[in-house]
């Protein structure tokens, strides 16, 4: 897209039907945890890249770098992983590259946390206590769900904090894009302290962090678990406006 085109008028009759695609990308987007097997082509992944890169970014560092696996190179990634997982005396000792979560969790943020993890395994029929099948569940991450694609994004050591903000903007861009083009995503921290192993296996340079995984793909429409809507705090519970 060159920048003439992108700063032309809006090639489309009604900007009322712009901002209705758009918020329809935005309210509908789900974090998928089950998809279909059905191919996604390489051109398709391909142009959310190229939309999603014209995502804001701090004095145009553009620090995100993508990695995309598929076919067997997924399949050797996820096993290796889960083979980790599967062995306490081997994960137990995992570190992550930064701190996503809160070392300690306050209200609201583990109320929200409890609240959306119960409800998942309220819907697969996961009991509390039963960690066996949380342990499964929680492992079917590092098979992407079983999407056909999954993406890792990693930016360069050296950057600091606002390169997370300017990824994390990225992320987004490339949910939305994926969603407009009938395609679900699942944006994964989940992955993060199995960064080394990512890194061994996609041959990372130490030089970068990894940020979070993706999985991408069709959604299965008759999985139990895309039918999981979170709630959402109301405007007023986080915004404060200042007019005096």
């Amino acid at each position: 897209m060159k920048t003439a085109d992108r700063l032309s008028p809006s090639p489309f009759h009604s900007l009322i039907d712009v901002s209705r695609a758009v918020d329809w990308a935005l309210v509908s987007r789900r974090s998928v945890r089950a998809f279909l097997p059905t191919p996604v082509a390489r051109d398709e992944v391909e142009s959310i890249l190229e939309v999603a890169r014209f995502s804001a970014t701090g004095v145009n560092m553009q620090p995100w770098h993508v990695h995309v696996v598929t076919g067997t190179a997924k399949s050797r990634l996820s096993a290796a992983i889960n083979a980790i997982d599967d062995d306490p005396a081997r994960s137990s000792h995992l570190d992550e590259p930064y701190d996503y979560y809160p070392r300690e969790w306050t209200s609201p943020y583990v109320d929200r946390r409890r609240e959306v993890g119960w409800a998942l395994y309220g819907l697969l029929g996961i009991e509390k206590g039963d960690k066996e099948r949380m342990h499964v569940q929680h492992g079917r991450n590092y098979r992407f769900f079983d999407a056909p694609v999954g993406l890792f994004f990693t930016v360069d050591r050296v950057m600091r904090e606002g390169s997370l903000l300017d990824t994390g903007m990225f992320l987004q861009s490339v949910m939305l894009a994926a969603r407009a083009r009938g395609l679900g995503t699942c944006p994964q921290a989940a992955f993060n302290k199995f960064h080394r192993v990512i890194a061994d296996e996609l041959s990372i340079p130490d030089s970068q962090m990894l940020v979070c995984g993706m999985s991408l793909g069709y959604a299965d429409p008759d999985s139990i678990e895309n039918s999981l809507v979170t709630d959402r705090a109301a405007v007023n519970d986080f915004t404060t406006f200042y007019n005096e």
